[in-house]
């Protein structure tokens, strides 16, 4: 969807030379052009380019054909051909006498190298200049090399078809195939003769080359028929195809330098026609020209084959004996050939073109040469004509080109693929320039520039079609301005821009050789001339003006120099100025090259121009920021590129450093491979518009086709701006379409959502949405992790949110549901079960509380949920399992049965279980409930209140589940009961080697020698006496049992078991029992060496195990994870219910035979439960769950060894007293090599990405598809997901060890 725009035009004075010129070449290395006349050649470099001037201003060198009797000196004389030879540094010329002439530029010599008695009619050079191929008067080819050694000589007209020829098989006569709709008489019907060629036809053959060399066609009057034929013949000049009779077949022939079609023009009864032949020679495809009453000179495909020029002339002269000239230039998408620009040169004889040709180096520089020796050069340079609206009432219109017609799109309403539109503009001629009104709320309004210098003003929306509904209703014609501009020439005026009301401003060529002039446009005011554009300002500026572009918010115009000089226009209510465009330290800017493409924009408070050269370079000023961009738009405040690399690019300006190295690094798709700035395109796209105020980007494929797609930097500032205006519908039908996660609703900011809850139900207004809200709800704080916002806007985070404290979702649960129960309980009776089940800790039996209230008192209104709706839906979204437990729970059997009613549970299993609780006592019922459900201090305190009788199923619960302290705070200090717990309790604190405390339970019961066992076992030498003396002891007794007390021989023993070294020493020096440390401690010491050696090795061992084996189950899940992905993906019609963390959906299903489901399975018994759960954690090679339970011992390997690092310590102080340097040293180095192997391995067993869920982004979950990770981890088993952590600032080492 792009239209050529003239970049620069440069036009020279008429050259005062004899003649008219007949043909012309570029010189490559100069870019001179070389003129060939009936009389000389003449190197012409014109003035408006810099060059030695000798004879005459532009005439570098000319020398006479007509002295060395090349051609007569009558002016008949004919040259068929020129051709510049850059390294022979001559020109070859050809003349229709014959003559073979090489003009050496050097030495400004003439040599004739070849002569043809029968005359020459064309000469035409291979694109590597290795051959040249004549045509002779006697229809013959002549293949010659570069040195003109002849190759070859073979006719024109051949009989044969060629050595493509087609091959039949046979299948039939013409009479026995099927015709079609022409019916049967289709088989006798005669071919139609072929008709000889136009009158106007020249009758001399043309050569045209493949770009590649290998092919060249001829196309010349066939003498037999008198019409034109085309031949194909390949390098060593052997004839390969013959085209087919084509009636009406002209004289233009052009091969396209891609090497896929060749073009020549048609005449029909009814129509013109540029048609196209392959090499076989079978016509494929043609477009229609626009008039019907023009001969077609000459075809020209530019060096990469985008634009092909047409050269045409009127047949008919006018009333003057005077016909017009035309030159069109058209370019192809999507199988669609448009005009784009027509250049109409008039009817004066003098200025009709003599000379047409594509520069051979710069693809869209057009050179021609008049009949009066005036010398044109046209720069074109691709644009697209978007309106420039960054409102919500801009259009996002777009406006093609297409010859006398404009054809609009308006990407707001509808992406209509090209060559369609929204609306078609019917002009009087060919149309030339579009632009569209740089003011806000009326950049729909257009204006185009004809051919014939009038300006049209289309504007409004006009009536569609009656009984239809119109989506994008076309403007009105307003206003036609003719333009009065005092240029010469065609074209004029270009780069035009429509800047305020009736303002345009256009450039035109300046009153110099090197100026240009900025025009100003205004209607006139004078009487008498109305619908007339004049000039009201003009300023003159030093050099080319090639780009104009104007900023509306700012108000600012900016124009570049062909050198990429960039300029500031300011534009004053008394005058026009042009100065230099310096930053605001005030150093002049201007661009390194110059550049096709520019913009303004506006970055850390300072405008800035953005401009992208031909060779894909963007720079912003002067600094190169990439290397590789192939578009780019500036909308709002982003930058916008699509690159070489296939990606496209959305760059926050607010944010955007000018160091290019940093952008140049950013765009490299390895740098952003988890980036939500970057999206991936398909290959060549390019950018068409971007649709303001909303989330849409317009991209164009080469072919043409269009596709559209929602950045995820546009989607989330629109979101952005859509929360602030409180927009809550909008954002919430984007978010559900584009996946982007829900939670952003409120993490963007928590107060000003909870300050409108109301508003947002109001606005959403749908069950089902509400609920969709609410069970996406997570934890983390999406501002932060998935969507942070690149412009660090100051908005409240979602942790900062809960003054009282409380959870993110809990927050909003009850705002939401305190909310739903003012405006209509029953309307909202979904969401406020969903609000209970979704806090952090469900409330379960609220919200079945709230089902069975249902089923009791049924609302009355039409449209409420009933009761087995409501539970239909919470079983959707809690486990039928979990339900039923709860439910139970509530001691409510009438909910109980309705839960179990709504499952698939088999009656046979929770019936008899049912009835069996209704038989027994409320307050043992409801016991046996909770040790059902394993809560076992509600059922203790149900069970203590069931008598006497019980309390032997309250000992042996209480010693089942040592819940001492609970049961001891049901029985009164006085009741044998609580002597009893308590005797009960002291046994398991003996146990667990706490016999202090147990002493202390059995003094306080009663139990005084039992108390004194435990004391005197714990050396708790005070409360033993104390004791004693309480029971009482005999004298005796208590003697020896003080003696017994008082021996340091046990308490130092104890010290050694528990290897506490320091307390040890500090006995043996205080007591001076120094044999102690001999025959106690040094051997202790070496055998806790010994262990410690021993327990490090083991550890060792298991770690480098498990760490191992771990990557092999690994390897096998995910192998087994990407055939079922092959088998059975995630596509269904509801996939865009998913979130872009889904990928747990995929994660579950790996190992999908040992998944639990509540479907048609009855739920298997407690017993069976508990087996399957002890099972989970099993090491077994080839168990369902092997990696979690790899995982978990190899966390308590690393939370056990990371634990020693104060015991080592320890140990290592004593060796090293008593001497033992070798065997701390040997223990310190292991069990520092063993830290180093478990630091290393941290890393490999808790990769990055093993862990998803709404912190992940959608890039970041797609890699970590291509690293192993275990299946999906329940709940209870989270933790083993997490990196553990070792103390690292815990010092053990002893530096005096090696």
């Amino acid at each position: 969807m792009r239209n050529l725009k003239l970049l620069k035009c440069l036009s020279s004075v008429e050259l005062q030379s004899p003649g008219s010129p007949q043909c012309f070449s570029v010189r490559t290395d100069t870019g001179s052009l070389l003129i060939s006349s009936q009389f000389s050649i003449t190197e012409y470099d014109p003035p408006y380019r810099t060059g030695e001037l000798t004879l005459w201003p532009g005439v570098l060198n000319e020398v006479s054909l007509t002295s060395e009797d090349y051609l007569p000196e009558d002016g008949q004389g004919v040259v068929v051909g020129i051709q510049d030879l850059p390294d022979q540094e001559s020109v070859c010329v050809a003349t229709s006498r014959g003559d073979v002439v090489l003009y050496n530029l050097s030495t400004n010599q003439l040599e004739c190298v070849g002569t043809v008695d029968s005359g020459l009619t064309a000469m035409s050079w291979s694109p590597d200049q290795e051959v040249v191929v004549f045509c002779t008067g006697q229809e013959t080819i002549i293949l010659m090399t570069k040195d003109f050694e002849p190759i070859t000589e073979v006719d024109i007209h051949q009989n044969e078809f060629g050595e493509g020829k087609f091959i039949t098989v046979g299948w039939g006569k013409k009479e026995t195939q099927f015709h079609g709709s022409e019916g049967k008489q289709a088989a006798q019907k005669k071919a139609a003769e072929v008709q000889p060629a136009v009158p106007w036809d020249d009758r001399r053959p043309r050569i045209t080359w493949r770009g590649d060399g290998q092919l060249f066609a001829v196309s010349a009057i066939c003498p037999q028929t008198g019409a034109r034929k085309v031949r194909v013949w390949n390098r060593e000049c052997v004839l390969q195809a013959t085209s087919e009779a084509v009636n009406g077949l002209e004289q233009p022939l052009c091969w396209k330098p891609s090497g896929s079609l060749i073009a020549s023009s048609q005449r029909h009864p009814n129509k013109h026609s540029v048609v196209f032949m392959e090499k076989n020679g079978l016509l494929h495809g043609d477009f229609t020209l626009p008039f019907a009453k023009e001969k077609v000179k000459e075809l020209l495909w530019n060096s990469d084959s985008s634009v092909l020029a047409v050269w045409l002339e009127d047949m008919n002269p006018g009333e003057d004996g005077k016909r017009n000239t035309y030159i069109q230039l058209w370019t192809v998408g999507n199988y669609h050939w448009y005009l784009k620009q027509s250049l109409h040169f008039g009817n004066d004889p003098l200025k009709a073109p003599a000379c047409l040709c594509w520069d051979p180096e710069k693809p869209l520089r057009l050179h021609l040469l008049t009949r009066a020796w005036a010398s044109y050069t046209y720069d074109w340079g691709w644009c697209t004509d978007r309106s420039p609206g960054d409102d919500s009432q801009d259009n996002a219109n777009v406006a093609v080109i297409d010859g006398d017609k404009v054809l609009v799109t308006t990407f707001r309403q509808c992406v209509v693929p090209p060559p369609m539109c929204s609306y078609e503009l019917q002009l009087p001629a060919a149309v030339n320039m579009v632009t569209f009104h740089s003011q806000p709320q009326r950049t729909n309004e257009l204006a185009a520039l004809t051919a014939d210098s009038r300006l049209h003003i289309y504007a409004g929306n006009g009536k569609g079609a009656p009984g239809f509904r119109v989506v994008s209703k076309p403007s009105v014609l307003q206003k036609t301005y003719s333009v009065a501009v005092d240029q010469e020439g065609v074209l004029a005026m270009r780069l035009l821009l429509w800047l305020k009301e009736d303002v345009f401003v256009a450039v035109a060529g300046g009153d110099g050789l090197n100026q240009s002039s900025l025009l100003f446009l205004k209607p006139a005011e004078t009487e008498g001339s109305d619908n007339r554009l004049e000039i009201r300002s003009k300023v003159e500026v030093e050099g080319h003006v090639i780009s104009l572009c104007h900023s509306p918010k700012s108000d600012t115009l900016a124009l570049q120099l062909e050198d990429g000089q960039i300029r500031r226009v300011h534009c004053d209510s008394t005058e026009v100025t042009v100065s230099e465009w310096k930053d605001s330290t005030g150093y002049t800017v201007n661009f390194p090259l110059p550049c096709v493409h520019t913009a303004l924009c506006t970055i850390n408070g300072q405008e800035h121009v953005v401009g992208l050269t031909e060779r894909y370079h963007l720079y912003i000023g002067d600094s190169e920021v990439a290397s590789n961009v192939s578009s780019f738009v500036v909308y709002d405040e982003f930058l916008l590129l699509t690159t070489h690399a296939h990606t496209c690019r959305c760059l926050h300006l607010a944010t955007m450093s000018l160091k290019g190295e940093t952008i140049d690094a950013a765009l490299s798709s390895e740098a952003t491979q988890n980036d939500e700035s970057t999206r991936r395109v398909e290959r060549g796209s390019r950018i068409v518009t971007v649709v303001p105020q909303d989330t849409r980007l317009i991209l164009q494929m080469p072919r043409g086709n269009l596709e559209t797609i929602h950045h995820r930097a546009l989607v989330l500032a629109q979101l952005r701006k859509w929360l602030d205006d409180l927009k809550f519908r909008d954002a919430f039908e984007c978010m559900r379409k584009l996946r982007i996660n829900l939670n952003l609703i409120y993490d963007h900011n928590p107060k000003v959502f909870l300050e409108n809850v109301e508003t947002f139900l109001n606005q959403i207004d749908s069950i089902n949405n509400v609920n969709l809200f609410l069970t996406e709800l997570k934890e983390d704080d999406t501002t932060k992790t998935m969507y942070p916002n690149p412009a660090s806007a100051a908005c409240q985070s979602a942790s900062a949110s809960g003054a009282d404290g409380k959870k993110k979702v809990d927050t909003i649960c009850d705002a939401l549901r305190s909310a739903m129960e003012t405006l209509d309980p029953l309307k909202f009776c979904l969401c406020i079960l969903t609000s209970h089940v979704r806090k952090t800790t469900p409330e379960l039996e609220i919200a079945l509380q709230k089902v069975h209230e249902l089923r009791v008192n049924p609302p009355s209104e039409k449209n409420a949920v009933s009761a087995e709706e409501a539970l239909k839906y919470l079983l959707f979204l809690v486990n039928v399992n979990e339900l039923y437990e709860h439910s139970l729970g509530t001691y409510d059997f009438d909910l109980v049965l309705m839960v179990a009613e709504k499952s698939q549970k088999d009656p046979k299993e929770y019936l008899p279980f049912l009835n069996m609780l209704k038989t027994l006592e409320p307050n043992y019922q409801r016991y046996t409930i909770d040790k059902h459900l394993k809560r076992y201090k509600k059922a203790l305190h149900h069970l203590s209140k069931c008598g006497e009788e019980h309390f032997t199923e309250v000992l042996n619960l209480v010693k089942d589940q040592r819940l001492y302290t609970e049961a001891l705070q049901l029985y009164p200090a006085e009741s044998q009961q609580y002597k009893m717990l308590s005797v009960a309790y002291a046994e398991h604190l003996v146990e667990q080697q706490q016999a202090e405390q147990a002493g202390l339970l059995l003094w306080r019961c009663g139990e005084m020698p039992r108390a004194l066992q435990a004391f005197v076992s714990c050396i708790s030498w005070r409360h033993a006496l104390a004791v004693a003396v309480h029971i009482p002891l005999p004298p005796e007794q208590l003697a020896q049992l003080a003696r017994d007390l008082a021996d340091d021989d046990g308490l130092f023993c104890m010290f050694l078991k528990g290897a506490a070294w320091e307390e040890a020493l500090r006995l043996i020096y205080l007591y001076s029992r120094q044999d102690i440390a001999e025959t106690h401690l040094k051997p202790a010491l070496l055998e806790a060496h010994s262990n410690q050696l021993t327990f490090l090795e083991s550890q060792k061992t298991l770690f480098t195990r498990h760490k191992n084996r771990l990557v092999v189950v690994r390897e096998q899940k995910e192998k087994a994870r990407l055939e079922l992905l092959d088998e059975d993906g995630p596509d269904c019609a509801d996939a865009e219910l998913y979130s872009e963390a889904s990928s747990v959906l995929t994660g579950s299903r790996i190992g999908s035979k040992y998944s639990k489901s509540n479907s048609r399975i009855s739920a298997r018994s407690s017993k069976n439960r508990r087996k399957a759960e002890g099972k989970k954690h099993s090491l077994k090679e080839g168990s369902p769950f092997e990696d979690i339970a790899l995982l978990h011992a190899l966390v308590q390997i690393i939370h056990v060894v990371d634990k020693m690092r104060e015991e080592i310590h320890s140990l290592l102080k004593a060796l090293v007293l008593f001497q033992f340097d070798t065997l701390a040293s040997s223990l310190q180095t292991n069990y520092s090599e063993l830290l180093q192997l478990i630091e290393k391995g941290i890393p490999e067993i808790w990769q990055e990405g093993l862990q998803q869920g709404p912190n992940s982004t959608a890039n970041s979950i797609m890699a970590s598809f291509q690293q192993p990770r275990p299946s999906a981890v329940p709940q209870q088993d989270a933790e083993i997901l997490i990196r553990p952590k070792m103390r690292q600032s815990v010092k053990w080492k002893l530096c005096m060890l090696k």
